[in-house]
């Protein structure tokens, strides 16, 4: 008896796997452009001494005017081109420059370094260290031709090249972007204030949302409405309720201090995003009311799917509501309570835009998005911001890994 080939190891086997990964090819491009590129242009900026500043490579610079006012043929003039290095630090070598000659124009006084054949201009200007600035002048006989036709030199752009070191695409390589980054007074302050709004906030949305939806697993009036008012937080634009919760606290004009001072819970205003650790309390306070809905809808779509024969059973055994609870719902949203818990660990650690709304990173809230923020632009050291973004990015890849390993095996995911 003949063997069985194995599967998959035939000639229509092998064109269906050409056509499958044909048809994935889009789709791979796509992701490689999108996050592969620039996950990748990240980790080479992170190595690399480079400022904002250094984002444009160097490149001469030119500014080309007629200088003097001729009205009649045989008057004098002036072209002049002013030129400069763009980089204050960086040498641009073999410069030189290239424009064509206005018609109607005679030349009189030559640069040394210039030379005119036919109608174009050529300029030898040799090195220009960082920051140097240079001007050539032509001195010029203005001919009828150039004033019939009305003629303005900058018509033809003139052409500068030269060579110049680009630091993102030379070979040299640094560690003080990280050596930065942990040196720093305020890493490990960061680093907590990071953990704790990340901690607390990914289980606070968890626990928000598993009480909502434990609300609304039943059928009573006004049941549709409530849900809706529920997902208004997460649909909502983050920039309105940003400034409505700024609004709501102010410390001068807001309801919150006004009720509090009436109550007599408080003698004085409160400054809420203005004070450690309030701060910090009050921006993880609000990603836990923005983000819960989403956990509220996949948790109530899993509670609902729920064989109903399982509590009937229950009650005829007189379980308490805390232990159908406890041993018939909650083995049974395990699993998606833990894939929520992976998704807005992540979501809630790359968070910037929220905590940057409402404070700014100031008053204890500054985390480690912010901080990118802070390197790359406020302090324009594009290479520490860049070196802040691997070490997020290496954290929530162990994070991860150690989930997926760990907690997903026990649930069965």
């Amino acid at each position: 008896m003949s063997a069985t080939p194995p599967r998959g190891a035939g000639p229509l086997a092998r064109r269906e796997a050409r056509l499958a990964w044909g048809l994935l090819l889009p789709t791979l491009s796509a992701v490689a452009l999108v996050v592969v590129l620039p996950l990748l242009a990240v980790f080479w900026i992170s190595v690399k001494p480079v400022g904002l500043a250094d984002l444009r490579p160097p490149a001469p610079v030119v500014n080309e005017q007629l200088r003097g006012s001729p009205e009649a043929p045989g008057d004098a003039a002036t072209l002049r081109y002013r030129l400069r290095n763009s980089s204050q630090e960086v040498t641009i070598r073999d410069v030189t420059l290239t424009d064509a000659w206005p018609a109607g124009l005679t030349p009189v006084a030559m640069d040394p370094r210039c030379t005119l054949s036919g109608a174009v201009l050529s300029c030898d200007l040799g090195d220009w260290p960082g920051g140097h600035r240079d001007e050539v002048a032509i001195e010029v006989s203005v001919g009828a031709a150039f004033l019939d036709a009305g003629a303005d030199p900058r018509a033809s752009a003139p052409e500068m090249t030269g060579r110049a070191p680009n630091v993102l695409t030379s070979r040299e390589f640094t560690g003080e972007n990280f050596a930065r980054v942990f040196d720093g007074r305020e890493f490990w302050a960061v680093l907590g204030a990071t953990l704790f709004y990340t901690v607390f906030g990914t289980f606070g949305a968890l626990m928000v949302g598993l009480f909502a939806a434990l609300l609304l697993n039943r059928s009573f009036r006004g049941k549709g409405i409530l849900r809706g008012l529920y997902l208004f937080p997460y649909v909502a634009p983050v920039i309105a309720v940003a400034f409505a919760w700024l609004i709501l606290f102010d410390p001068f004009a807001g309801s919150a201090n006004a009720l509090l001072i009436r109550m007599g819970v408080s003698e004085g205003a409160i400054n809420f995003f203005g004070e450690r650790p309030l701060a910090l309390i009050m921006v993880t306070l609000f990603e836990v009311w923005r983000y819960f809905p989403l956990s509220f809808l996949f948790i109530l779509a899993r509670m609902q799917s729920i064989d109903q024969d399982m509590y009937e059973a229950a009650d005829m055994d007189g379980a308490s509501p805390f232990q159908k609870f406890r041993y018939l719902s909650l083995p049974q949203l395990a699993g998606i309570l833990s894939v929520l818990f992976l998704l807005r660990f992540i979501w809630t650690f790359n968070k910037f835009d929220d905590i940057f709304l409402l404070t700014g990173g100031n008053a204890g809230t500054r985390t480690l998005t912010v901080n990118v923020y802070e390197q790359a632009f406020a302090v324009s050291n594009i290479g520490a911001g860049a070196a802040v973004a691997v070490l997020i990015f290496a954290a929530l890849l162990v994070f991860s890994l150690l989930f997926l390993r760990y907690v997903s095996r026990e649930e069965g995911l």
